[in-house]
């Protein structure tokens, strides 16, 4: 049976298929800034889906992200079988041609993104992640890692980034981190006009096209 499309935002390339990205929105929640980045994935040959953890709310005020991104945590067995559920669908969509996911995650959603590959390791093949970490177990990951974090970034500071380094090359796997001087949090979303950093989030965009590519097994 066909599994009906979860919410969110499904963007196709011109083909119709092709290798299943999932993208896991920053605490603002499922804005046009996510839209238009999955539609730039579908637009290099990729299906991307953004499921909406937030059903719908979004904001663009520190104050209503926490408090959006604070109820999400406290409800985090709901979020997580809800991404389980959205790879299950995206999986299904672009067929068996293309075993494996790569999943992306900003923020609040590489927090997410990194549960997810630990959690569902055959599902997962490869992770994004962008000025965002977490600090699950993984040992039963499979998947390779390849992260964008800012020089000066208050909301993950560079420990945080080094530890996440380190247990990831201690549990084996290939991992890749890029910190990007002269940046801040958010410097990759252009909606952020204090942060966006369109050179530093050009670099990142084609080295995760890059690494997209290689990833596509």
């Amino acid at each position: 049976m066909t599994q009906s499309q979860p919410q969110g935002f499904l963007a196709l390339p011109p083909a119709g298929t092709g290798p299943g990205v999932l993208v896991l929105h920053a605490w603002w929640g499922l804005n046009d800034t996510i839209k238009a980045f999955c539609t730039r994935l579908a637009d290099a040959g990729f299906v991307a889906f953004a499921p909406d953890l937030y059903h719908g709310e979004v904001t663009d005020t520190i104050a209503g992200a926490e408090a959006l991104g604070g109820a999400l945590d406290a409800n985090h067995l709901q979020a997580k079988a809800e991404l389980v559920e959205a790879t299950r669908f995206l999986n299904e969509r672009t067929g068996q041609a293309n075993p494996g996911l790569t999943v992306i995650g900003f923020s609040l959603g590489a927090y997410y993104a990194l549960g997810l590959a630990a959690a569902e390791p055959e599902q997962i093949h490869s992770v994004v992640l962008f000025y965002g970490t977490g600090s699950d177990d993984f040992s039963s990951a499979k998947a390779v890692y390849l992260g964008h974090f800012a020089e000066d970034d208050e909301y993950e500071p560079q420990p945080n980034v080094d530890h996440l380094e380190g247990a990831l090359k201690q549990a084996g796997r290939p991992v890749t981190f890029y910190r990007y001087p002269g940046t801040g949090h958010w410097f990759f979303e252009p909606d952020r006009t204090d942060a966006y950093n369109q050179a530093a989030a050009s670099l990142a965009w084609e080295r995760t096209l890059a690494f997209l590519k290689r990833s596509d097994h």
